[in-house]
């Protein structure tokens, strides 16, 4: 039996944190719930900066933005900014690969900047000119070996990929719903890691899904019907939903289908625990599932994402591990976890928290995780639940936002050279769903020197650093 515990690494993208919270979204997910009972499900975790490639890149790095190079969704306008996972960025999967790990990547990657060959070989075009998929050369994989992925494609029913050490020109099509088939390939892989032998390396296995992400009609045969059949107010139960707003009525006719979605993503975990079970890897392998970020779906009068507010900030992130892993309700609802914290955590769960690259500025907060979790003192870690928020601008007409988000708090800036500074401040716990903002002129004051110092501690720079110092220097 191998000595290194196993990791399955599982992304839904846009799969936000109230589809699995009691009381939350109206929408049936057994496997993902029974994982939670069994495991460890972090009501905490958020993203840094809710959309796609950011946040994605923040998982894998460990670093903010500016660091590991991503400021933007990845595509070939953004291209030209030389927006892309930097090729010596820091990874979980290298140091793993390095621990003597099989990596291996599955699905979606969206972290390569598309070349000109790429709206060829890729997916191609959108109506306004950019393309989003891109090949990944081999030497900018950061770490994983076996590669079955693409760059973005929203085929969710014909889905490409590239495998291997395929050329860009080679890619593979298949017909099919891609959770699915990705799923195929995920539990080929377990069994091919088996069928090793028992002084086999461990696996450190990620599987991105497209869905629950948009196009929402594009669902697999038999999908679940039933949520067709709800009223729009049981659909959107979320008090901050004006039911009457055309985002309102949107959101009613997306809902079915973005729950059918994530109904079905719930059924490709279970074919993974089952898989787990029979080939008895279940006792040692770690598994987590998280998203890149979540969707408004009706919420502030949005629908989709890259927001400052709970709906799309907030993320699932949710653990199985038997034996291993706190399952007290203190743990659940109080470690704080966000996007650059997920790589030197994933590295100190798996025993190797000693070799986090110094370049990773998250905080690995796996001490407060694990049964037997101590800091170097000995004593048990309860790490701060404060993430900052990011937002770049794409132009000068619109803000560059930072914030601050605690469990109790959230402080939001917008700054551009026309309009100024502006903030709000939201009590989350008295006001959980963002509907009133605090008018209180010394607590924004002092939460701007929090966010001020916040920034400053992560080697933040921003074009609003002048005005907010100004703010907090007030207080």
């Amino acid at each position: 039996m191998q000595n290194n515990p196993n990791v399955l690494f599982l992304v839904a993208d846009q799969f936000r944190a109230m589809c699995l919270e009691p009381g939350g979204d109206a929408v049936s997910t057994p496997f993902l719930d029974a994982m939670a009972e069994r495991g460890l499900s972090l009501q905490q975790a958020v993203s840094n900066y809710p959309v796609c490639s950011p946040h994605r890149a923040m998982m894998m790095s460990g670093q903010y933005p500016s660091f590991n190079g991503v400021t933007h969704n990845v595509n070939s306008e953004t291209a030209e900014w030389g927006v892309g996972l930097r090729p010596d960025a820091p990874s979980w999967a290298a140091v793993l690969r390095g621990a003597g790990y099989r990596t291996g990547y599955i699905g979606k990657w969206h972290l390569e900047a598309p070349l000109p060959a790429d709206a060829i070989y890729g997916t191609g075009p959108l109506d306004d000119g950019r393309y989003w998929d891109a090949y990944s050369p081999t030497d900018r994989r950061h770490g994983f070996d076996f590669w079955y992925s693409y760059g973005c494609c929203d085929n969710h029913l014909s889905p490409h990929y590239w495998t291997g050490n395929a050329a860009r020109n080679e890619r593979l099509d298949i017909q099919g719903w891609s959770a699915a088939h990705e799923t195929d390939v995920a539990i080929d892989f377990l069994h091919r890691s088996v069928a090793r032998g028992p002084d086999r390396a461990p696996f450190a296995l990620a599987v991105s899904w497209n869905p629950p992400h948009q196009p929402f009609d594009q669902l697999p045969v038999g999908h679940d019907t039933s949520y067709s059949a709800m009223s729009p107010s049981e659909l959107l139960n979320r008090p901050n939903v004006d039911l009457d707003s055309d985002a309102g009525r949107e959101a009613a006719e997306i809902a079915p289908l973005y729950y059918a979605a994530v109904s079905a993503i719930d059924a490709q975990v279970g074919r993974l625990l089952q898989t787990l079970d029979e080939l008895d890897l279940t006792q040692d392998t770690l598994v987590v599932f998280t998203s890149d970020h979540g969707q408004q779906m009706g919420s502030q009068g949005l629908l989709y994402k890259n927001v400052p507010y709970e709906e799309s900030m907030r993320i699932p992130f949710v653990m199985q591990w038997p034996g291993r892993l706190r399952r007290d309700p203190a743990t659940a609802s109080g470690v704080g976890l966000c996007s650059v914290d997920i790589a030197p955590t994933l590295l100190g769960l798996l025993g190797c928290g000693g070799q986090v690259p110094a370049e990773m500025q998250g905080t690995d907060v796996s001490a407060a995780l694990l049964q037997d979790g101590t800091d170097d003192a000995g004593r048990d870690v309860a790490p701060s639940a404060a993430a900052l928020y990011f937002y770049y601008a794409r132009d000068e007409t619109e803000h560059h936002v930072r914030g601050l988000r605690t469990a109790m708090e959230k402080f939001i800036a917008r700054f551009n050279e026309r309009d100024g500074l502006s903030t709000t401040l939201y009590d989350l716990v008295r006001d959980p769903y963002e509907l009133e903002p605090v008018d209180d002129e010394e607590g924004t004051m002092d939460h701007a020197a929090a966010l001020q110092a916040a920034l400053a501690d992560a080697s933040q720079t921003w074009p609003g650093e002048a005005a907010l110092a100004a703010l907090a220097g007030r207080a």
